[in-house]
């Protein structure tokens, strides 16, 4: 029998695996985090499964996303990233992620995890949507306004109120799978 899926992910397999082993679990190591805030930024005005083709060549070309390597970036590094034709070419959002490493190791040292942080908002728990179509799904909440809005005062870069929620999304904060899909119950016991 063919499992129900999420709408927007039918049809490309690097979609459909990403959506059935990734998509909505709950992360709470900062690495994962780190990996996840890097790739939405790169996303902003872009498709997901634009970043997600990417997403190996991101790895080679960022040192597997560890922001204390990317937070020393030098300039010649980042004049090599922004020739890398395997990575998206934004000299603006390559030079966000150094910012952006930084001020993750300053949430680190302030509230001990960047995932006690960024989990505060939601009280450490998941918030359940019950969509029945994934076009249901709201671009930004009040809440991603908010976390947006601190991490900008934290000084990241990137971050407006629609990747923050498609962060959110991507890291389990929110379960916005359909609930006819199969991950939908799947998420919530923790599969």
């Amino acid at each position: 029998m063919k499992k129900h899926r999420c709408g927007w992910c039918i049809g490309d397999p690097l979609y459909e695996k990403y959506h059935d082993e990734e998509w909505g679990v709950p992360v709470k190591d900062d690495e994962t985090l780190f990996e996840f805030l890097m790739l939405e930024t790169f996303q902003a005005g872009l498709s997901w499964i634009t970043v997600l083709r990417k997403r190996e060549n991101f790895r080679i070309a960022f040192d597997n996303f560890d922001f204390n390597t990317i937070s020393n970036y030098s300039e010649e590094k980042l004049e090599n990233l922004i020739q890398d034709t395997g990575i998206i070419r934004n000299k603006l959002k390559i030079k966000a992620t150094v910012t952006n490493a930084q001020a993750f190791i300053k949430i680190r040292e302030e509230f001990g995890s960047f995932s006690k942080y960024i989990w505060n908002f939601t009280n450490g728990n998941p918030i359940i949507n019950e969509l029945t179509h994934y076009k249901q799904a709201p671009a930004n909440t009040p809440l991603s306004d908010q976390i947006s809005k601190d991490l900008k005062k934290r000084g990241f870069k990137f971050v407006g109120t629609t990747v923050i929620y498609a962060h959110m999304q991507a890291t389990g904060m929110v379960n916005d799978h359909e609930v006819g899909c199969f991950r939908y119950k799947e998420v919530l016991i923790g599969k």
